[in-house]
């Protein structure tokens, strides 16, 4: 395969080396254009008031270029003129942290696999539920690589991500596999208030999904139990149970006073 290998960790990010080590070793070619700097949280945002700079990044055991930009930056910029021709498949990961649930919408990592899907291409955004950064990923990362080349995309409806979440620690301590769909419970935010030197205030982002709220079954929940989760989504968010109810403001009139 030909693949496009990005993140929103940044390139130097050791999830990403992982990745492109066990895709190297299975012998597929692998492109990696990813953000210099990290990149949570940016979801789909893209640079549209500044230009985008690019930096070549080689070294003994890896090359990529280096992105002043969003994830989706570099996949719209890699995608239109960075690649000698469109890859066979998009991978963005592997991220230090769950992306599910809510994660989903606020994921650098999901934003530029769906724009990878947007272009119709194969897309999956992985994730791995441990913030702290680990040198040990080989074994995700090899059985994300034989998953992808197990996928049989012909069976997915088109412009899907699939959403893979691998649960803290060893792999090998993993339940299995669940296919599963998103959680609908969200974030209880909290901030914490902070004094910078000056006395000015600040705050810091904290909280957590109350796990009362979380729906049984769902990504969030089998990732919890320590599964392998999988969710296909889809980023056509027409609700067309909500256009049936507003048809009668079709025959209101357009000269309202």
């Amino acid at each position: 395969m030909d693949v496009l290998l990005t993140n929103d960790d940044g390139i130097r990010a050791i999830g990403l080396r992982t990745l492109y080590a066990a895709l190297r070793e299975a012998g597929h070619t692998v492109h990696v254009v990813a953000p210099i700097r990290q990149q949570s949280g940016v979801g789909h945002s893209l640079t549209v008031f500044e230009p985008v700079r690019a930096i070549d990044i080689v070294e003994p055991n890896f090359q990529g270029t280096g992105i002043y930009g969003t994830p989706t930056d570099c996949v719209k910029l890699a995608l239109a003129t960075l690649l000698p021709k469109q890859p066979d498949m998009v991978i963005s990961g592997i991220n230090a942290g769950q992306n599910v649930g809510p994660d989903i919408l606020y994921s650098g990592t999901v934003g530029a696999a769906t724009e990878a899907a947007h272009e119709d291409l194969p897309s999956i955004a992985v994730s791995h539920n441990d913030h702290r950064a680990s040198e040990d990923l080989l074994p995700q990362a090899r059985h994300l690589v034989e998953l992808a080349e197990r996928i049989d995309w012909t069976r997915l409806a088109r412009r899907r991500v699939l959403n893979i979440n691998y649960p803290a620690g060893q792999l090998s301590k993993a339940k299995g596999i669940k296919v599963c769909p998103q959680t609908s419970a969200v974030w209880k935010n909290v901030y914490t208030e902070r004094f910078d030197p000056r006395g000015a205030p600040y705050w810091w982002l904290e909280g957590e999904i109350p796990e009362h709220t979380i729906n049984p079954g769902s990504d969030k929940d089998m990732l919890n139990k320590g599964y392998i989760t999988i969710t296909p989504l889809c980023f056509e968010f027409t609700d067309h149970s909500g256009m049936d109810s507003l048809r009668d403001m079709e025959h209101m009139p357009i000269d309202l006073p």
